[in-house]
């Protein structure tokens, strides 16, 4: 009774089995052919098992035949199932000649055909057994089954060889527990069939097969079949727990209050109330028995949504390095359960190796940088330190002496470069269980993820370094300024001091020389000749010349030290003009310039300080005159509207290039084609001019063109320098009298 137990139980079971791994992916052929191994299994069990023995209400015939005619299909189907192993595991199809293939296929019609024709094996019915007489198929056909068998185990160990650990420990339990039941199969069928003991223990190695199977789904993940497994047995503990309470509560129920009765109003009562029970605890045990399943199962189990929320929410909440990578460490080694979770990071600067996020104490820095560097080779994403071939024993070692169970690339682009910004660390689970799918799976997802977000922190690390670069350097760049400015200003105020002393200590000879000059040319000593006159004359411009250069000087220094002061009088500028002009009639006459003159009859009188604004109209004539070639011409202008006052000088020299122009007005500065043809000049001039018209209200005119000549000049608003009344009257009735 308890073997023909056995017998049907192993038989669902090997149904039930096929029908799960064939709906878990029904588009995979490794599935498809081990369904198919395992119906044939589960049909061939019984029809050997009755078919052998006599058992009532058993149409044994039919049942003997069926075993013969299953039994070539089964073998087939290992066979089958064998290199599906090898193009499953190891990613490639074994060839297999078309012919062979279908000689192959023929015989195994042709000997299921033959067994059912009684032309491998006749049964002889006795009283309590069945014998079985060898036909003319018989040795061929069992040694057709028995290539099969051999070529199926063969190649499951081929699909071995090379692949990852966890494969081969799939494969290796799926080898042994089939070559158990192939072995004591054969030996109990072909070499003992008279023996009942041996047919009783193929039977027997057909359960340890189903267990084998069952242990390698859970532990290594064979068809990836937990989740309906750990469902599975949730399902039966519920199931069971209630059966076991109802029938507990029945007899106790009927034993003590209903032993006499039989069964009426009141037991249906109870049994009523006893359902209703066991439907309402019904949900409190299967939450129960999941977490319990789950536990064993699944201990290091989690929602992938809830966890890349999570990490998604801790990713967009700082820019910072450090935090992000610590934050993301912490999710994910809770998330995994890992004993530690940590990131290798290389900067866009430093190449250098750096450990960021998790606990680091335990680790050791040389070691990490030797697997990480010989990972990088590796052309997996990621690297599970379990599941490396042999040939990557060299990686393997690193990884050991680094304590990395698990290393995940995180590779991005830039400008359509790959770039690898680091790598994520992982150490073993704390439960001592494998990475399983799902966390190779979500690791990939994240990585991409990581990647954009640890791009984005390194530059916004690296602008803030060199924020600080920049700020450090701006720093001592301001200290090195301030004390080359301090040095510069000491240097300019004993230069202005200099040219203040020096300026005065020369103008005080200098007004002795023109005042001799000027009493020699006057006649005070006596008759001067004509040549005599010319050559003093000549000494008295270039006196006249030094003193307005020293007045320059004077007043740049009197500016550097705030006594700069406008005296305004009451000034005619036709008459001013008139007057500085007269003093370069020789001048002009030998450079053969011809100078225009439009002395207005009306103008109006302006509150100017007419020895600063002289000096001005002089260097304006000076300079046209001095950088107009000879033959050259030059037109000043002299101008009175309702609004404004011009005064201007347009010569046709050499002009100002355009590129120095902004820089003309500038203390000391001539443009180069100024300097080569006039070395001796000092570049006060102009400088001088605009601060005196600034100073005064007005604006200074200037356009220039290299090489076609310049317009310089001023501008004043008349209406707040006009003169009117008896201060105007009289400097006008003073001109007019001269």
């Amino acid at each position: 009774m308890f073997l023909t137990i056995t017998v049907v139980g192993v038989a669902v079971v090997s149904l039930l089995l096929a029908l799960t791994v064939l709906l878990r992916n029904p588009h995979s052929s490794y599935n498809a052919s081990f369904a198919a191994f395992a119906v044939l299994l589960g049909l061939w069990i019984p029809a050997n098992f009755f078919g052998s023995y006599k058992h009532a209400n058993i149409h044994l015939p039919f049942l003997f035949f069926t075993d013969f005619t299953i039994a070539p299909l089964l073998a087939f189907s290992l066979s089958y199932f064998g290199l599906e192993a090898v193009r499953f595991y190891r990613r490639k199809t074994v060839k297999i000649n078309s012919f062979l293939l279908a000689v192959v296929v023929v015989l195994m019609f042709v000997f299921s055909l033959g067994a059912a024709l009684h032309l491998v094996s006749l049964p002889i019915y006795t009283a309590s057994n069945v014998l079985n007489t060898r036909g003319v198929l018989y040795y061929p056909y069992n040694m057709y089954i028995g290539i099969l068998v051999f070529v199926g185990l063969l190649t499951l160990i081929y699909s071995t060889i090379g692949v990852k650990k966890e494969y081969k420990q799939q494969t290796r339990l799926v080898f042994w527990s089939l070559f158990l039941v192939a072995t004591m199969t054969i030996a109990a069928n072909i070499v003992f069939p008279e023996i009942k003991l041996a047919q009783t223990l193929s039977y027997f190695a057909v359960l340890v097969m189903l267990f084998s199977l069952s242990y390698s789904i859970v532990r290594h993940r064979l068809f990836d079949l937990r989740l309906i497994v750990a469902r599975s047995v949730a399902y039966i503990l519920v199931l069971t727990t209630l059966s076991t309470i109802f029938v507990a509560l029945i007899l106790a129920i009927t034993t003590l209050f209903f032993r006499d009765e039989r069964i009426g109003v009141g037991i249906k009562g109870v049994f009523i109330g006893l359902a209703l029970l066991l439907a309402f605890i019904y949900q409190p045990l299967k939450r129960f028995f999941d977490k319990v399943t789950n536990k064993l199962f699944y201990r290091d189990a989690y929602d992938s949504q809830d966890f890349l929320n999570e990490l998604n929410k801790s990713l967009v909440t700082t820019i910072d390095l450090e935090e992000l990578l610590d934050k993301s460490a912490e999710i994910i080694g809770n998330t995994l359960k890992v004993a530690y979770c940590t990131f290798a990071i290389r900067g866009a600067q430093d190449p250098a190796l750096r450990l960021v996020g998790g606990t680091q104490k335990q680790l050791n820095h040389d070691a990490i940088g030797h697997a990480v560097s010989a990972a990088s080779h590796h052309a997996d994403k990621i690297v599970v330190l379990d599941e490396l071939e042999s040939s990557k024993h060299h990686l393997k070692e690193l990884m050991q002496a680094a304590n990395i169970s698990l290393l995940v690339k995180l590779q991005g682009t830039n400008r359509g470069h790959t770039q690898h910004p680091g790598y994520i660390l992982l150490g073993q689970k704390r439960s001592g269980s494998l990475y399983s799918k799902q966390d190779i799976t979500i690791l990939e997802i994240i990585a991409d993820e990581l990647v954009i977000a640890i791009q984005n922190a390194l530059r916004f690390e690296e602008i803030q370094q060199f924020n600080i670069t920049l700020e450090e350097k701006i720093e001592a760049a301001t200290k090195e300024l301030r004390r080359t400015n301090a040095k510069l200003k000491a240097l300019d105020e004993a230069k202005d001091e200099f040219i203040s002393m020096a300026s005065h200590q020369l103008r005080t000879p200098l007004t002795a020389v023109k005042g001799y000059l000027s009493m020699v040319l006057d006649g005070d000593v006596g008759p001067v000749k004509k040549n005599e006159k010319e050559m003093i004359q000549h000494a008295f411009d270039g006196a006249q010349r030094m003193v307005y250069l020293i007045a320059d000087l004077l007043n740049v220094s009197r500016m550097q030290t705030g006594k700069f002061v406008i005296e305004n009088q009451p000034s005619y500028l036709p008459e001013v003009v008139e007057a500085e002009i007269a003093q370069l009639k020789e001048q002009i006459a030998n450079r053969e310039i011809t100078l225009t003159y439009d002395k207005p009859e009306r103008f109006p009188t302006l509150n100017l300080d007419e020895t600063k604004i002289r000096q001005v109209m002089m260097n304006f004539l000076d300079n046209a005159l001095y950088y107009t070639p000879k033959g050259g011409k030059v037109d000043v202008a002299l101008q009175a509207t309702d609004d404004s006052v011009t005064y201007t000088v347009t010569d046709n020299g050499m002009g100002v290039p355009k590129t120095v122009q902004h820089h003309l007005f500038s203390k000391f500065y001539r443009a180069d084609n100024a300097r080569k043809m006039r070395p001796d000049g000092t570049g006060l001039g102009l400088y001088m001019a605009k601060k005196v018209i600034v100073a005064q209200g007005g604006a200074i005119i200037f356009k220039s063109e290299e090489g076609q000549g310049s317009t310089f000049g001023f501008s004043f608003p008349r209406k707040s320098l006009e003169l009117k009344g008896e201060k105007a009257i009289a400097k006008t009735v003073a001109n007019l009298t001269k």
